[in-house]
């Protein structure tokens, strides 16, 4: 009896040392591969810096709420004009249109470079914001909605403004200004050599 006992403290030991012995490994193993999967995505990463773009203009766009900042700002722009007494709705909708337009094509198709400085040797230099912009691939989802956007913003002030002609033409050359450099065929040129340099 004893040396039956025996027999099964001594195999029951040594599964007890053989199953210490595979957790201690599978720990082990375990914990190398999370160090080395920590260790490799530190590599991945640039440290002390903010990001990994050579020319962050190219990805500001795609950035994670900016669409929803766009439209609110649009959206804050028309509140305001709406809460000067002696402006009547259509002539908000159009000053709306107009405003949004115009800043659209100074800061995108207007203004050259960056703000900041980029290690690309100056290609961005001559590049406005929206040539710039994803890397001058077009039909991107960003270019996409900012076509669109002045698009919807042109229905919506034609239709509160009732199709009234004035106000139609106006809105009609706001839109065709901020549309025509959109076009790919017009990528990186400069009619009659206006914002060349």
């Amino acid at each position: 009896m004893q040396l039956l006992n025996r027999k099964y403290l001594f195999s029951f030991s040594c599964k007890m040392r053989f199953s210490k012995l595979f957790y201690s490994q599978l720990l082990k193993l375990m914990f190398y591969s999370v160090l080395f999967f920590v260790c490799r995505q530190k590599s991945k990463m640039n440290v002390g810096v903010a990001h990994s773009e050579v020319n962050p203009n190219t990805r500001v766009m795609n950035s994670r709420g900016i669409w929803l900042t766009y439209a609110l700002g649009v959206g804050m722009l028309h509140i305001v004009l709406l809460s000067i007494p002696f402006f009547t709705v259509p002539v908000v909708w159009t000053l709306t249109n107009v405003i949004h337009n115009f800043g659209m094509y100074v800061f995108m198709h207007a203004v050259k470079g960056t703000p900041f400085e980029t290690p690309d040797q100056g290609k961005a230099r001559l590049l406005t914001h929206w040539e710039q912009l994803d890397y001058g691939v077009q039909f991107t989802s960003s270019r996409k909605f900012f076509t669109i956007s002045p698009i919807i913003l042109y229905f919506l002030a034609s239709f509160y403004t009732k199709y009234d002609t004035a106000h139609f033409v106006i809105n009609t050359a706001s839109l065709l200004s901020v549309l025509i450099p959109k076009l790919p065929q017009l990528h990186g040129v400069r009619i009659f050599g206006i914002n060349k340099y």
